[in-house]
């Protein structure tokens, strides 16, 4: 066995292999336990967020990018147009849901 091939991985390495939830935004909306009950196959909820407005990209609840939904091949996907930096990326994690959203 060579040298190279007996060394650990690094850290780097260890971490690429490493699952993350991934969560695509495309709204937001508030809706009573009456109207969640209500829902059934067909039922459309508006988030009341328009088509020109950017679907965030959240990793492990943070928003890592922006884009727009788009379809390809018959499935949907989302065309990254905005990454955000590092800095942003810690300055936005989300803090404690406050008592309105538990």
């Amino acid at each position: 066995m060579s040298a190279a091939n007996s060394q650990p991985a690094s850290a780097l390495d260890l971490l690429l292999d490493i699952e993350l939830p991934v969560t695509l935004r495309f709204g937001r909306t508030h809706m009573t336990l009456n109207e969640v009950i209500d829902l059934n196959r067909g039922s459309v909820i508006d988030f009341g967020q328009s088509a020109e407005e950017p679907v965030e990209v959240m990793v492990n609840g943070r928003v890592v990018a922006r884009g727009e939904a788009v379809m390809v091949q018959g499935n949907y996907g989302v065309r990254i147009s905005q990454i955000e930096s590092r800095r942003e990326r810690l300055e936005l994690a989300p803090a404690a849901a406050p008592e309105s959203e538990k």
